[in-house]
């Protein structure tokens, strides 16, 4: 079985023996993910062959007469012992809002008249239906869907699945219906317990939830994650309020112990027309890079009861729901060849090279590895086919590779024997492997970190002159820089002028706060965050030198394993801390507006909130920002952002959700709002102007 490439996202089939290969592939792709819980499709290309063969079937109806595709599951999920209450069926989709608007349509058909209930708009889960049934409170039996007539029992997961407690408050009888699937946080749990045990990787969440389920001799258990979307009666008992909406179903549920859709992030929203529907599937979409997990679309349904009965069910899935399709977030492609490079601080950093292939809008062609250990957890081979997964703004990662689908002959990713920047000795004792010579292999990448705009701001200090001035050995490490003259700085850059606004751009870094200085020194884990975290609490540089581990663990994100790290390696920077000294430069951090001296020296003795971040106008709240800053904004990137955020006494978050207090959006060229913006109103959160934040944290501009 090959996998479907990913120029085949979208195709028409022109033949009928195309139909029928297309409809093999299908069958064979639900076949395996039911029966295995491993596809040799990803979800997009699944959706693309099955939208293919229903319309060639559409158009050629003889042809459709043994077709599955009428069928839950496509017919090839194991149907089953055990007798579903009510037949559990699937969701037929719709990819956009003209076609969410087509299926408005048809419900009005069914109904003969306008929906008057409203609709509920709620997340698609992207795991596995289950039904669970409790007899007098007690948590008595789990059901896999099935062929939605019949399921297996899987009732070897209970008390392995949060959100579906073994035993309620009250002793009610009912049987809800959810999805069962891994968090993120659950599924790196999953990967590290069975690479430990000796199993081979899991392709994805969706797939992993699916074999686990089914899974009944493992010698080990891993923890799933239930949300509930209904509920049905059970024994003849009256669980459910008579004529319930969707809605109040699922508040019976919550209030009997049960977790539901409600309970997510994202929520359950009733709305009156298709239109608000319409916004709150944008608004869920926009949430999507931000939840615990993976959702792959949103479902929308007739809130009605008496609704839902008038429109009726079909073979498949009722006509009273539909699963809004999102963008694809997860692709399967090909691993071509791992590339190692080593970051500023000597870290080998390893970069899958694939197939190129579209995920959540954009082309993909290269994917974070993360470390050597990494690589060996997954067990990567070079030809495999692998799931990648990208989100938002998110860097795309490989998940792990589809192993039934590894050719012959793959051999495992190779991991380098010798730096492959200088050719030297290789420091392995921790996950992340690194350059023994450290910062000093990556010399060049250091320096153009340390004079970037984010850090020292000495503008003018591109990648050649740099380098000019590595090759000519003016330059060994960060303090040099401040010791070059006019006539070195001419020669390395080809120019008088140059040289002498780059010797006025070194006076100007000198004046740097310390926090920025204490960046560009490349040690390990104190990026932009961390380096004003460090230079606020301590206010020296030579208290910063005088800490000790034990010390360090006072500053907010610093744990036992990087304190340690952090004093060494400025320890063996020592002779470069001097030297910038001699030069020079600036070994305070200033005094921020509402920040006590106290706040300095020696640092707050418990590690808490300083008196700045407790009096800051953003104290207690999280600032989301997107788009291009303008007025006094303008040229802030998003570290800068970031870092005027946290001196105003707030937390910076990456996307928009309920926690977050305001989202700051400079206007779109296009005039189109942003995904955040779009969250941001549906969500009520407020939107400020680069201006208008600017204002609310003038006291706080540098």
């Amino acid at each position: 079985m090959t996998a479907l490439p990913a120029a085949e996202a979208h195709f028409a089939l022109s033949t009928p023996a195309s139909y029928r290969d297309a409809l093999d592939r299908l069958r064979a792709a639900s076949a395996a993910y039911y029966a295995g819980g491993s596809s040799p499709l990803d979800d997009a290309s699944y959706d693309a062959l099955r939208l293919a063969v229903l319309a060639w079937e559409a158009a050629h109806p003889d042809d459709a007469a043994d077709s599955p595709t009428g069928l839950v599951a496509d017919g090839a999920a194991p149907g089953g012992d055990v007798a579903h209450t009510t037949r559990l069926l699937s969701l037929d989709n719709v990819f956009g809002p003209e076609q969410l608007l087509a299926w408005e349509g048809s419900l009005r058909r069914r109904l003969g008249r306008e929906p008057a209930g409203g609709f509920t708009v709620e997340p698609k889960l992207d795991g596995a239906a289950v039904a669970a049934r409790y007899r007098d409170g007690r948590l008595v039996q789990v059901v896999t869907r099935g062929d939605g007539a019949h399921g297996e029992d899987v009732s070897h997961v209970v008390g392995s699945v949060a959100g579906l407690p073994e035993v309620l408050a009250d002793p009610v009888t009912f049987e809800v219906r959810g999805e069962v699937l891994f968090t993120q946080e659950q599924f790196v749990t999953a990967q590290e317990v069975r690479a430990a045990h000796g199993g081979a990787p899991f392709a994805n969440p969706r797939n992993a939830v699916a074999g686990t389920l089914r899974a009944k001799d493992r010698p080990y258990r891993l923890e799933m994650s239930f949300w509930a979307y209904g509920a049905v009666d059970l024994d003849g008992e009256s669980f459910l309020p008579v004529g319930a909406t969707h809605a109040e179903t699922l508040a019976a549920v919550a209030a009997a112990g049960v977790r539901t859709t409600a309970d997510t992030p994202a929520g359950l929203h009733v709305v009156d027309t298709i239109a608000e529907a319409q916004a709150r599937v944008e608004a869920i979409g926009a949430l999507r890079a931000g939840l615990p997990f993976g959702i792959d679309g949103v479902v929308v349904k007739a809130n009605s009861a008496a609704e839902q009965a008038e429109a009726g069910l079909g073979s498949r899935f009722p006509y009273w729901a539909i699963a809004y399709k999102l963008s694809a977030v997860e692709r399967q492609t090909v691993l071509r060849e791992v590339v190692w490079e080593v970051g500023r601080t000597g870290v080998l950093a390893p970069t899958a090279v694939l197939d190129p292939v579209e995920i959540d809008g954009s082309t993909v062609s290269r994917a974070t590895l993360h470390n050597p250990a990494d690589i060996a957890r997954r067990d990567l081979h070079l030809g495999d086919t692998v799931t990648v997964h990208k989100a938002g703004d998110i860097i795309p990662r490989v998940q792990a590779p589809v192993v039934g689908l590894r050719p012959d002959g793959a051999v495992p990713v190779p991991l380098p024997a010798a730096c492959p920047n200088c050719g030297g000795d290789i420091d392995k004792s921790q996950e992340r492997w690194r350059c023994a010579k450290g910062a000093g292999c990556a010399l060049a990448p250091l320096i153009e970190y340390a004079a970037g705009r984010d850090v020292l701001d000495v503008d003018g200090l591109g990648r050649t002159y740099v380098r000019a001035l590595i090759d000519a050995g003016l330059v060994a490490d960060v303090a040099d820089l401040f010791v070059l003259t006019e006539e070195q700085l001419t020669a390395a850059s080809g120019s008088a002028r140059r040289g002498a606004k780059l010797v006025e751009q070194f006076a100007l870094a000198r004046t740097r706060p310390l926090s920025r200085v204490f960046c560009a020194l490349g040690i390990r884990g104190t990026g932009r965050r961390m380096s004003r975290r460090l230079a606020e609490h301590f206010g020296t540089m030579e208290a910063i030198r005088a800490a000790s581990a034990e010390d360090l663990l006072a500053v907010e994100g610093i744990g036992p394993e990087k304190a340690p790290v952090i004093v060494a390696e400025l320890a063996a920077l020592a002779p470069v801390v001097d030297k910038l000294v001699a030069a020079g430069v600036n070994m305070t951090e200033p005094e921020r507006p509402g920040r006590s001296a106290a706040a300095g020296g020696a640092g707050d003795a418990d590690g808490g909130e300083s008196a700045e971040s407790a009096a800051g106008p953003l104290a207690g709240k999280t600032v989301v920002v997107t788009g291009k800053m303008a007025g006094r904004l303008d040229g802030f990137g998003r570290s800068q952002m970031n870092e005027l955020i946290e001196r105003a006494g707030g937390r910076a978050g990456s996307g928009v959700n309920a926690k977050t207090s305001y989202l700051v959006c400079a206007p779109s060229p296009t005039g189109k709002p942003s995904s955040k913006a779009v969250a941001a109103e549906k969500l009520g959160v407020p939107v400020l102007t680069p201006e208008e934040f600017a204002a609310l944290v003038a006291d706080f501009l540098v």
